[in-house]
């Protein structure tokens, strides 16, 4: 079974998550064996810093793989099996201006929720069209596993827009949570956790969580949670202050339906008036990660490249990345792994719009996902989730169609917007900062 070794391209080469998940895709190797691996992005320059330092530590670790960057579209996706694609359409820079745009108006300024998200999707959608595009021209038979943000409004946007393409839309932050919810409850691994969830990406709950043996695991994780919310006092699950109060937040939110358990996105529609009340207008997140994450991981990659050598990297396997592995396997060995992915609903939540794009557990084997039934959810989860589905699918509509009136409707609809005339004023700002990106609206 383990005698082919696959070809691999990242689509987002010069992403500062990149280093991370080659460290992944190495301590992976005896799973899902790899032949080439090849970075693509349209930034060269930002991709030969990590690329240079990707190489070395190839070089050491594995020098059988055949290892290429590249800006040509037909270098990259030609020959391969696997797209893993974690594109940021603007970079970090772009971030920055969704999330201060809307706190000028008193309106949560986030990457992937609200106005914040909106624009970033509206980026978003182009350049994940494009790759789809590059892989059924040049390789029709790979499979693209796509977790570039925003999420649920890429996915829709390839539901309406390329309905036949073979992606796989996932999102790691639920795995994060049950990361923390399975060391609450004493376990080594998610993995001896059996699960029940449903919601859209960033958008969910939990309904059920079982060990291996049967025994439930909501009472004792839902007693935590209400006192302490995802925190947890050990140092592999240190966070930085961002998280820090996101995870404490979460007990708050919680007690709106006691007998599940959010995702942590939920703070920002449920709890969107305090988080825009503590938010830094002049250094938001973007500002953190950028004086960072992303100086830490291009200071490493020039130290490596100019070392020579990456025997005292400091680069960590992303374990969350190992989720891709996962699922690549699933596809590559029939595995019917048990996963969560963003689908297409069609009946799954059987009183929910089933053209939604919900994440929820599906069976993945070599022929795509097979979603399990969820049956119906309660009009409290019913009716937030319709709201949200429409902000994505007006999105959507807007990009396809060149509309402003429809960018206007889907900011109006946002539960983290309090009129049609902030809205207004908020989209007109955004225009103008995404002129370089957005379609021309009309």
């Amino acid at each position: 079974m383990m005698s082919k070794k696959f070809s691999v391209v990242v689509a987002g080469g010069g992403s500062t998550f990149t280093p991370g998940i080659v460290m992944m895709l190495l301590a992976n190797l005896d799973r899902f064996p790899i032949r080439k691996l090849k970075f693509y992005d349209n930034d060269a320059k930002r991709q030969e810093v990590v690329a240079k330092a990707c190489e070395i530590i190839l070089r050491e670790k594995a020098p059988d793989i055949e290892f290429e960057a590249t800006t040509d579209p037909k270098e990259a996706f030609t020959d391969i099996d696997f797209i893993m694609a974690h594109i940021r359409v603007g970079k970090y820079a772009m971030r920055e201006l969704d999330e201060k745009i809307p706190l000028k108006y008193n309106v949560l300024g986030q990457e992937t929720c609200g106005p914040g998200g909106i624009s970033y999707g509206m980026r978003s959608i182009g350049g994940i069209i494009e790759i789809i595009d590059y892989m059924e021209k040049y390789s029709p038979d790979a499979w693209m596993l796509n977790y570039s943000n925003p999420a649920a409004i890429v996915a829709e946007a390839t539901r309406k827009l390329r309905p036949n393409a073979k992606i796989l839309n996932i999102c790691d932050m639920p795995i994060g949570i049950e990361r923390r919810m399975a060391a609450i409850s004493g376990l080594k691994s998610r993995k001896e956790m059996e699960i029940r969830y449903y919601g859209l990406n960033h958008f969910g709950w939990w309904t059920s969580i079982m060990d291996h043996h049967g025994n439930d695991l909501m009472p004792k994780i839902r007693e935590y949670v209400g006192k302490k919310g995802y925190n947890l006092d050990i140092p592999e699950f240190k966070a930085d202050t961002s998280w820090t109060v996101t995870y404490d937040t979460v007990k708050e939110f919680y007690q709106l339906d006691p007998s599940t358990l959010p995702n942590t996105y939920l703070k920002y529609y449920l709890c969107q008036d305090e988080v825009v009340e503590h938010s830094n207008r002049e250094y938001t997140r973007a500002n953190e990660v950028m004086d960072g994450r992303e100086k830490t991981v291009f200071g490493e990659c020039r130290r490596i490249a100019a070392a020579g050598t990456a025997k005292e990297c400091d680069f960590e396997v992303d374990e969350h990345a190992s989720y891709i592995v996962d699922l690549a396997r699933a596809i590559a060995y029939n595995t019917k792994e048990r996963m969560l992915l963003i689908v297409e609903n069609n009946g799954a939540i059987s009183n929910f719009d089933p053209t939604a794009m919900v994440e929820i557990p599906c069976i993945v084997g070599c022929k795509g996902p097979e979603p399990l039934t969820v049956g119906k959810i309660p009009q409290f989860q019913k009716g937030l989730m319709q709201q949200q589905v429409s902000v994505e699918k007006l999105v959507v509509e807007a990009w396809a169609e060149g509309s402003y009136l429809k960018l206007w409707q889907a900011l109006t609809m946002s539960k983290t917007v309090p009129s049609a005339k902030v809205a207004k004023l908020i989209l007109d700002d955004l225009i103008k900062a995404n002129k370089d990106y957005w379609p021309e609206l009309k």
